[in-house]
Order: C-alpha cells, then sequence, then structure tokens
C-alpha cells in the first residue's frame, strides 16, 4: 500500500483499516478505525486535510481532494466524512463534509463546500454542486441533484447494513494477504 507523507505531514491510518496495496493515501490524511480503501482510489490531503470515520469505505477508483488554503480563503476547503459512509466506485468527493451513514452512488461527483447531513442518499451518477446542502433523509439524484422521495426504510437501513458488510469483506481481504 502507498502510504506516503507530504510536506512533512504523514496520514494517521488506525491499526484496524483495511488499504488495498493499490491504493493511494497522502499527506494530511486520517482513517478512523476500521476504514477500508479499495483498489486504484486515491486520498491526497496535499493542501488541506481530509478527515474519514470510523466504518467508512472509500471503493474502487474513488478520488478524494481539497481546496488548498489561500489569502481569499483562509480556510480552504477540506474533506470530512462521518461515520459509516459508503462512497461508491469512481466517486469524486472534493473539499466537503459528508455526515453520519450516507451512501454516495457509483459515478458520483460532490463538489466544494457541499454539506451532506446524516443519512442520505446520493444516486449513480450524480453531481452535487459547490455550497448545496442535501437533507437528512431523502434520495438526491440528477445532474445537478435534486431531493427526488423522502427514504425507505429499508433504504434507511441500509446504510448500516452496507458499512457493517466492508468492515466484513475488509477483515477478508486482510487475512488473504497473511496467507
Amino acid at each position: 500500500m502507498a502510504i506516503r507523507p507530504f510536506d512533512g505531514i504523514r496520514p494517521v491510518v488506525a491499526e484496524s483499516c483495511y488499504v488495498d496495496d493499490t491504493a493511494v493515501v497522502i499527506g494530511d490524511v486520517e482513517l478512523a478505525d476500521s476504514v477500508s480503501v479499495w483498489p486504484m482510489a486515491v486520498i491526497r490531503g496535499d493542501v488541506n486535510s481530509i478527515r474519514i470515520g470510523e466504518g467508512s469505505n472509500i471503493q474502487d477508483f474513488a478520488m478524494l481532494h481539497v481546496t488548498h488554503k489561500r489569502p481569499a480563503d483562509p480556510e480552504g476547503a477540506p474533506l470530512v466524512i462521518g461515520k459509516r459512509v459508503t462512497i461508491a466506485h469512481h466517486v469524486s468527493l472534493h473539499g466537503c463534509t459528508i455526515g453520519d451513514e450516507v451512501l454516495i452512488g457509483i459515478g458520483s461527483i460532490v463538489m466544494d463546500r457541499v454539506v451532506i447531513e446524516p443519512r442520505v442518499l446520493v444516486g449513480a451518477g450524480s453531481l452535487v454542486p459547490p455550497g448545496k446542502r442535501l437533507e437528512s433523509g431523502w434520495l438526491y439524484i440528477g445532474n445537478p441533484v435534486k431531493k427526488a422521495r423522502p427514504l425507505t426504510e429499508g433504504e434507511l437501513a441500509w446504510f448500516r447494513y452496507s458499512a457493517e458488510h466492508y468492515i466484513r469483506l475488509a477483515g477478508k481481504h486482510a487475512a488473504s494477504r497473511e496467507e
């Protein structure tokens, strides 16, 4: 696995994390307990911070980045991902905040200063434009996203199930490294 320092800052990766050998984690990044990072994912905290909460999973080919700090924007746009979040394949996240138990569907793009409240489902292929706030308990779809409908009980239960499934799967992958 490629866990690399940048500018004197080394990623902090909890011992219980699974980071695939082909994934890249760079710079000011913290991965909490039981985070999994899957093949070819890139988590690049080179010009601002990235924090990923317990039990979240970053799937294949996801790209996570941030906006740098500068005089006109002294805080820039860090990336914060809550607990038990599923970031699906080919998702791009840039300088946004994602609450607990969220699922970002395959191929979606979430831009700077977006705030996604807890328990939101972003449908596959969606674009969440800069500065938008997505309200808890809803499905959002489209390009740009629109509020589609309230989530069902089954969809709400899926958030926790998905996170737990990826924690189990990561354990199997980690064990197979030792074979």
